[in-house]
């Protein structure tokens, strides 16, 4: 078996034969998100509370046990039998990398990795290395471990500098594996001034190219994987990767169809926007895939049979132009996940989980009206005294509610996280990472027949 490559707008496997890469993403394994495992604020800033909690010793129990219960073999085994080719896994590169050794590369995260991207080639599923959390923050939000509203990563040499050796040796460790699709390098990047991302990226393909000449780069756009004009040529044996996010498909999205914050979506919408944001593919003739996409679900029937109803039109629309796709996600504690933990995790943090909701403490899964009437008065002031403010990405209003909301508030709540893990046992720590295996798990069965209809009639 060789590699994927790229040929004209396909990938294709050794014999030349069309691979369409459809699968999932891992997201809130080696690369951990809020609203997957049900934290406050990013990952680091958690991790830190709770090793403060449980001391150096039990936190590196838990969090490796944790780690090797959220994916195995019955996790492989289910994704093989709904019929996904390919796995799309974030990575925090801090399971590489410590910050106060930087350059210096451990194994741990390549034992994890290497077992998973392995139980999934056995099966005959390709693994996306996706580096989810680059150092210093390559866009500002807590899915990129981010402290703060500032991605620092377009502002210093040195994180980028370190970004590269990273990937020097993640592509020497992986060059010779069938079973890696490729490499994602970057995760929606969101370069506030659109000039430092290009010349970067112009670096990076040429330093991962002299390690590995030949598995396929999937490079994500500007902005959160919506802008390719900062893109000056296509590299070879390169997929550019666009984000499909629906707007009635959020936490916040209204009826569908219908409006959403003023705005109308429906099918006839979803069409549109998926050209928009692949004309740079068709213009290029490079093959589409979707990095990510997927709907958020509510508890209520009726809204989440509109949420479905959201995925069969993008499903429908990806199919008709051959489109590749990576859903997001595939495991978390009930926003979004084909399954969803279960067992002593959700018995012991369901209450907390809960009061983040109610906060809106999470960006993911707010509706942006929590705390509306406390919330109200400092937006007034922002629209009143700084009425052409438009911070980067999306305006005013998101930058507030990022900055009080998703991470003031967000950050105040991670003490009373990191209390729920106080005065529990080895057994029950061990019980708690093992919440999120498979088998106390709770399955999502309409979307995962939805998924496993559309993988097997085409």
């Amino acid at each position: 078996m060789t590699l994927l490559r790229v040929s004209g707008s396909r990938l294709v496997d050794e014999a030349g034969e069309p691979v369409r890469l459809r699968g999932v993403g891992l997201g809130g394994w080696l690369n951990m998100e809020n609203f997957i495992t049900g934290y406050p604020a990013d990952e680091s800033s958690m991790r830190a509370a709770v090793r403060e909690v449980l001391g150096e010793e039990r936190y590196e129990m838990f969090f490796d046990r944790f780690l090797t219960s959220f994916f195995t073999e019955a996790d492989a085994d289910l994704l093989r039998d709904v019929g996904v080719n390919c796995v799309r896994i974030p990575v925090n590169y801090r399971h590489f990398e410590a910050d106060d050794r930087p350059m210096e590369i451990g194994e741990r995260g390549f034992r994890h990795l290497d077992r998973v991207i392995g139980m999934l080639g056995e099966r005959g599923v390709y693994s996306v290395i996706d580096l989810h959390a680059l150092p210093g923050a390559q866009n500002q939000h807590w899915h990129s471990d981010n402290r703060t509203h500032v991605a620092s990563f377009w502002e210093h040499r040195h994180f980028q500098d370190r970004a590269v050796h990273l990937w020097e040796a993640l592509a020497d460790h992986y060059k010779d594996n069938p079973w890696v699709a490729g490499y994602n390098p970057i995760n929606e990047p969101a370069d506030p001034s659109g000039r430092v991302v290009g010349p970067f990226y112009d670096r990076l393909v040429k330093a991962l190219r002299a390690v590995d000449p030949a598995h396929v780069l999937f490079l994500d756009g500007n902005t959160y994987s919506t802008d390719f004009s900062v893109f000056h040529e296509v590299y070879e044996n390169t997929v550019f990767v666009c984000h499909d996010y629906a707007l009635a498909g959020f936490a916040h999205g209204g009826p569908y169809p219908g409006f959403t914050r003023g705005e109308w979506c429906d099918r006839d919408e979803l069409e549109r926007a998926f050209a928009r944001r692949t004309a740079f593919q068709r213009e290029t003739g490079t093959p589409i895939w979707v990095g990510e996409f997927g709907p958020v679900y509510t508890g209520d029937p009726s809204v989440d049979e509109q949420r479905y109803q959201i995925l069969r039109d993008q499903l429908e629309i990806f199919d008709g132009c051959d489109a590749g796709w990576s859903i997001w996600t595939y495991k978390d504690v009930g926003l979004q996940g084909l399954v969803c933990a279960g067992g002593s995790y959700m018995e012991r943090f369901g209450p907390f989980i809960a009061k983040k909701k109610r906060l809106g403490a999470d960006r993911w899964g707010s509706t942006m009206e929590e705390t509306a009437s406390e919330l109200a008065p400092l937006h007034r002031l922002i629209d009143t005294e700084f009425a052409s403010w438009d911070p980067y990405p999306w305006g005013a209003r998101y930058q507030t509610d990022d900055l009080i909301r998703h991470i003031l508030i967000a950050q105040a709540l991670l003490p009373e996280y990191a209390e729920l893990f106080r005065g529990l046992d080895d057994d029950e720590l061990l019980a708690l990472a093992d919440s999120f295996a498979l088998s106390t798990c709770t399955r999502r069965e309409p979307l995962i027949r939805l998924l496993a209809d559309n993988l097997t009639a085409r």
